[in-house]
């Protein structure tokens, strides 16, 4: 199934588990397997919210790894100069010559005179008691967090943890790192400072973060199992969902460019994978577009959703996004035009989007039955287009509607489908009219 972007396929997912956990399918019959773990935060948050148990397996939650428990480190101290534990955590992360020697002196002091970890830093680092070296890496470090402080005042809280994350040493040091997992924890900061971009301010941000820690408790036997594609294997689930099948997603990108024809193959192989962890239904969903570092980038379906037999797919794309439903081709295209592509775009999602005019396969698949052939039963077929021209929207300028993550707010401009709406409290936003409801 095609959606507009992750969250609102994060939305799909949790309507359709629901559904499912309403027609008596228990929860820990369910599974999400994505490809790369930076995927997992907007099911996470969305079924933290929605109060839908789930844990993740083969690693931490995403706000549990310790990438992200930096970040945050650094944007709670950049917010508040008391925050102990902050502190501690980020004064040598990454390694700049403060040891845990220093470490437990500076909060011995800090305790003794009832005052913050930073402000005893900013005592000892004017007195002989600590060597020449760990002053001025304490001093290099609290002028760095005073730099911070002030462009707190003048920057996107986006660009601002960009800034923390650059200046601090933090992205150099995974870069430099050839361990296994740091290019996962670098995509994983990727999709932090994304995801950011949905708060009007720092404050709310934080805010939202110690919202979902306090509602995510760790779940019961009865869960949502959320894990990667390569942690699946051996494994099996009546109903799976599968996520982000979008080029450059899954496939990978970055496996096809390091290995080539053989990156593809092993992408190929993790996608039987995925399709065959389903006993009874499997669900395939990709988005039209996916905002990275604040800026939206069109996406296409996988190449894998045309490879799909045709005979068992069932499309169920939302009107407008790829595809639905054969008349979907009579809608024009925003990609009809090659020269709209430039010259950059050789991919073979991007080649299928101006010439394929054959059937594909991509979309919400159902009826995956288990037994020997293990092939999934689906029915109808759907076409893959590009992103067709939007209908006009049945929303005027001046109506007051509700969207389920913004809340209430008026609408002050409308273009085809989509809505600028002044909300309430999380300030103006564009969105799409399905998004919302009269309020």
């Amino acid at each position: 199934r095609g959606v507009w972007d992750g969250e609102a396929e994060s939305r799909l997912v949790a309507e359709e588990a629901e559904r499912a956990r309403r027609a008596g399918r228990r929860w820990r019959e369910m599974a999400i397997l994505v490809r790369a773990s930076f995927q997992m935060r907007a099911f996470e948050e969305r079924f933290v919210l929605l109060q839908i148990p789930y844990t993740v397996v083969g690693g931490p939650r995403f706000f549990e790894r310790a990438e992200i428990r930096d970040a945050h480190a650094y944007l709670r101290l950049v917010q508040s100069e008391d925050d102990d534990l902050a502190f501690e955590r980020i004064v040598n992360t990454p390694k700049r010559g403060v040891g845990d020697t220093t470490v437990s002196r500076l909060l011995q002091v800090a305790r003794g005179n009832g005052v913050s970890a930073s402000l005893a830093a900013r005592g000892l680092v004017g007195t002989d008691e600590l060597a020449a070296r760990t002053r001025t890496a304490l001093s290099n470090f609290l002028r760095d967090l005073d730099r911070w402080r002030a462009l707190k005042e003048t920057l996107p809280h986006q660009r601002l943890l960009e800034t923390i994350l650059e200046e601090s040493g933090y992205t150099d040091a995974l870069r430099l790192d050839k361990g296994p997992t740091s290019q996962t924890r670098l995509e994983n900061l990727k999709e932090l400072v994304q995801s950011m971009g949905a708060f009007d301010s720092l404050e709310a941000y934080l805010e939202h973060v110690s919202l979902v820690m306090d509602l995510d408790r760790e779940a019961g036997e009865d869960a949502v199992q959320i894990m990667t594609l390569h942690s699946a294997k051996g494994l099996e689930f009546p109903l799976v969902f599968l996520p982000g099948w979008e080029e450059g997603v899954f496939p990978s990108q970055r496996s096809m460019d390091e290995k080539g024809d053989k990156g593809l193959e092993e992408e190929r192989r993790l996608a039987y994978v995925g399709l065959t962890r389903a006993r009874e239904d499997v669900r395939v969903s990709f988005a039209a577009n996916r905002q990275v570092y604040g800026r939206w980038t069109s996406q296409l379906p996988s190449r894998f959703v045309d490879e799909l037999p045709p005979a068992n797919v069932e499309a169920a794309s939302e009107t407008g996004y790829y595809g639905g439903g054969p008349g979907m081709y009579e809608a024009r295209s925003r990609w009809d035009d090659t020269p709209a592509f430039g010259s950059g775009y050789t991919s073979p999602g991007w080649r299928r989007a101006q010439t394929r005019s054959a059937p594909a396969y991509g979309g919400a698949m159902r009826g995956v039955h288990g037994g020997g052939s293990r092939q999934p039963v689906i029915e109808g077929e759907g076409r893959l287009v590009a992103v067709s021209e939007p209908s006009a929207s049945a929303y005027k300028r001046g109506e007051r509607v509700f969207h389920q993550k913004f809340g209430g707010g008026v609408v002050t401009a409308v273009e085809g489908n989509k809505l600028t709406v002044a909300f309430d409290h999380a300030g103006e936003k564009k969105v799409i009219d399905t998004f919302v409801t009269r309020a």
